[in-house]
């Protein structure tokens, strides 16, 4: 694996992505039931803007840099940003400069009785991962394919949750893998909810993959695009 996620933190397809899972987690927490959230390609968990990497493309200045505090769309997902930077901020020195990822906005979102299971299959990030949850006896980090995640870790015991496949298209048959994956986890956890990140760069592949959704959910399956 090539992709590192340092060069893209908080660029605007990461405040476009996370703003969603904040909403969809709120969503779900207004059942006072338990949750699993699975995240299959997880990254670091906590990027520094100020760092080499993010310094060398500066795409976070047209994301996050450019969000405003006054949008009321966005107030929840500025909340939770705050929220990741405060939960781990005294032990990893983390502070406004610090950009949380999906598995640290989601692990400052979760109840007492809810669950993160995020998985990462880079070496390098897996260990950065394992170090910003070490100790946490709500999430358990795993080195491995996430698409092959899928099948271990789905249905939760919960039976409520949410699924997020982020994966980072470096591979020609990436589409074809999200569909797959997506028939693993619609077969498997029916009930859960699902949320798909893949590129626009055309209608055609995009309505590609709808009819190919569709194809792996005869049972029927909500397709929402949000651009």
């Amino acid at each position: 694996m090539n992709y590192r996620h340092a060069f893209h933190a908080g660029n605007f397809a990461d405040c476009m992505k996370h703003a969603l899972l904040v909403w969809l987690l709120t969503a779900l927490q207004r059942k006072p039931g338990p949750l699993q959230v699975l995240d299959t390609h997880a990254g670091t968990g906590m990027t520094d803007l100020s760092g080499a990497e993010a310094r060398r493309t500066g795409e976070w200045r047209e994301g996050i840099g450019r969000v405003d505090d006054r949008e009321p769309a966005l107030y929840a997902y500025r909340e939770a940003i705050a929220a990741a930077q405060g939960h781990f901020g005294a032990e990893f020195h983390v502070g406004p400069e610090h950009y949380p990822g999906s598995p640290a906005l989601v692990r400052a979102l979760l109840r007492p009785q809810d669950r993160l299971v995020a998985c990462e299959l880079h070496e390098d990030d897996h260990a950065s991962l394992r170090r910003l949850f070490a100790g946490d006896a709500q999430v358990s980090v795993h080195r491995r394919d996430g698409y092959g995640a899928l099948a271990s870790f789905l249905p939760p015991a919960s039976r409520r949750g949410l699924t997020l496949i982020d994966p980072p298209f470096e591979q020609p048959d990436e589409f074809d893998r999200l569909v797959a994956a997506a028939s693993v986890a619609r077969r498997r956890f029916a009930t859960g909810v699902l949320a798909l990140w893949y590129p626009i760069k055309g209608r055609a592949p995009s309505r590609r993959l709808h009819d190919l959704l569709v194809q792996a959910a005869p049972n029927g399956l909500g397709l929402r695009d949000v651009v």
